[in-house]
């Protein structure tokens, strides 16, 4: 017998858009179900106390009921109804470089993601990442953005092993160069580009075991450049013709800061 889904849980906005001259459907990020879609009425009136609540990146309560049928604008499809909303507490809301860090992160859940899919310990690293996004593009953020990655190809069973050799299924020597590929997994290295060595590698994978973000965020900063090369081809690989629009943006904000035009 299937469980019954939890009334009242902790979820994060996504998304947003208009149902309604006084509705909203949100795409919610909870813990229990994964990504749900939700009616939010009556949340756009001037007085509605759901205003204040409903904002991207706050970890808040939700309480739903029963299904009800949304618009066209979602296709038609079923969609839950939200009872009542309460924020239960969390960092400020990103700004800055980090608002935009944070929006990728949105980005990728919303197209990796499929609806009412529970993934309990990716909504933890999600909140636990949040607060380590800061208004500089510095090495740190750089780390939480690359640890969240390899977190959510990991628990969506996109990552191979990265302690073994992908074809071989051997454990790496911890001084030979590996490439990692969406393709291939971990291969020995045979040409020029981002390369790890197994002993970093294995250190990837111990931290990934570990569950602990701050092991992870530790683990992937010794390895910056090469990780962001290996983990933005993989995660295009995945993605296939559904281009983020945050990270075009971002690129766009940074030349324009450089004072540069192409």
């Amino acid at each position: 017998m299937k469980a019954r889904s939890p009334s009242v849980q902790q979820a994060f906005v996504l998304h947003h858009y208009d149902w309604s001259e006084s509705s909203l459907i949100l795409d919610l990020f909870t813990r229990e179900q994964g990504r749900l879609a939700v009616v939010a009425k009556g949340a756009k009136r001037p007085y509605s106390q759901l205003r204040a609540v409903l904002l991207p990146f706050q970890r808040i309560q939700v309480s739903l009921s029963k299904p009800a049928k949304a618009g066209a604008d979602d296709g038609g499809a079923e969609v839950v109804g939200l009872r009542a909303a309460e924020w239960v507490g969390g960092s400020t809301l990103p700004a800055g470089a980090a608002l935009f860090s944070a929006y990728y992160l949105n980005e990728l859940l919303l197209k990796l993601l499929a609806r009412q899919d529970p993934h309990p310990s990716l909504f933890e690293a999600y909140a636990d990442t949040l607060p380590h996004l800061h208004l500089k593009d510095d090495a740190q953020s750089q780390a939480a953005l690359r640890a969240f990655e390899l977190r959510l190809l990991c628990d969506l069973g996109l990552l191979p092993d990265l302690s073994l050799s992908t074809v071989t299924q051997v454990p790496l020597q911890a001084e030979r160069r590996y490439s990692l590929s969406a393709e291939a997994g971990v291969v020995g290295l045979e040409t020029e580009g981002a390369s790890f060595s197994g002993h970093e590698l294995v250190h990837l994978q111990a931290a990934l075991l570990h569950g602990s973000m701050a092991a992870l965020r530790h683990a992937c900063a010794a390895v910056l450049p090469a990780l962001r090369i290996s983990l933005r081809s993989m995660l295009h690989y995945h993605l296939g013709q559904r281009p983020l629009r945050t990270r075009q943006v971002m690129l766009d904000v940074q030349k324009l800061s450089d004072g540069r035009v192409d």
